[in-house]
């Protein structure tokens, strides 16, 4: 047991156990205690087991229940019939969460966003700007990558952080970084990576639907968490028209959000933000606004408090 500096309990359960193997998909006896002494259980996995098991216990314990679906999932009931029911309400870190669940309308579904530490990520006036670029993430087809290799105009540099997570990807950004300037950075703490979005002119998260391999997603990025972070930094944030991703920048305010696929259009972009360093200066301070406004862990928790307070 864990009690944090404002009282809150943190109780992990543990070793799990993994349903089907499955890595994402862990489960724990514990979990009916848990349930059990709870005044509220907010599963922050829909489509788990555990998940669907919580919901069941807290119909059983009269307790309230509440989900967020983060991407991903497992084996679970909802493969079999609709389990969507079982939760007394369904937060959305993003307005395209809810829309993907068709559930706009629905007083069930309210949005809650996600959240920076601001003062883990914020500004550095000892640090200059540099002409540098940066991507943060995984290192996946379906973040694009290939494409900011090929929109990177001249007068840049680019930092790719993140590990692999699919070698043949990986080795494809290698081949495309021949003769650029380009700079792989697998093994980044925090700390470094902090340091990167506050040196960098702009960090870009350049999502597709359809990457370099033919293979589609609806669900790219449920909320892009980097932009948000570079923004609390002060560094203006460049990403696609791809699901959530236009809730979070501001276009021509906070950043710019371009097409999917579009290395020209992308490479223009860049190219202002060289041209015009005052200016992304500027975009840089409105984006930190707009995250301390929005996107601050205190203002989802609000969120989370008054959808808690809304059941009865």
């Amino acid at each position: 047991m864990l009690i944090t500096p404002d009282g809150l309990k943190l109780h992990v359960l543990g070793p799990a156990t993994h349903v089907r193997g499955e890595r994402f998909n862990p489960w724990h006896i514990g979990l009916l205690r848990a349930v059990a002494e709870a005044s509220v259980i907010h599963a922050h996995q829909t489509n788990i087991l555990a998940s669907e098991c919580a919901a069941l216990l807290g119909m059983l314990f009269g307790r309230k229940v509440f989900t967020s679906d983060l991407g991903g999932g497992g084996w679970c009931l909802n493969s079999r019939f609709d389990t969507s029911g079982w939760f007394h309400g369904h937060l959305h870190i993003s307005e395209y969460s809810r829309i993907l669940a068709g559930k706009v309308d629905d007083s069930k579904h309210r949005v809650i966003w996600g959240g920076v530490d601001t003062q883990k990520f914020r500004p550095n006036p000892s640090l200059a700007k540099e002409s540098l670029v940066v991507y943060a993430g995984r290192l996946m087809p379906h973040k694009g990558i290939d494409n900011l290799i090929e929109a990177l105009p001249e007068g840049l540099i680019l930092e790719v952080i993140g590990r692999p997570y699919h070698n043949g990807y990986f080795e494809k950004l290698k081949h495309l970084a021949i003769g650029r300037k380009v700079v792989f950075r697998t093994q980044c703490d925090d700390a470094e990576m902090i340091r990167a979005y506050q040196r960098a002119m702009c960090v870009v998260l350049p999502s597709v639907y359809r990457d370099c391999y033919g293979n589609e997603t609806r669900v790219p990025e449920l909320l892009g968490q980097t932009p948000l972070e570079a923004m609390a930094c002060g560094t203006p944030a460049i990403v696609t028209s791809v699901a959530s991703l236009p809730e979070v920048v501001a276009d021509g305010e906070t950043g710019f959000i371009v097409p999917p696929n579009d290395p020209a259009a992308l490479r223009c972009k860049l190219e202002w933000i060289r041209d015009h360093s005052a200016e992304a200066v500027g975009m840089g301070i409105a984006g930190r606004k707009r995250v301390e406004e929005r996107f601050t862990w205190h203002a989802v928790v609000d969120r989370c408090l008054r959808a808690y307070r809304g059941v009865n």
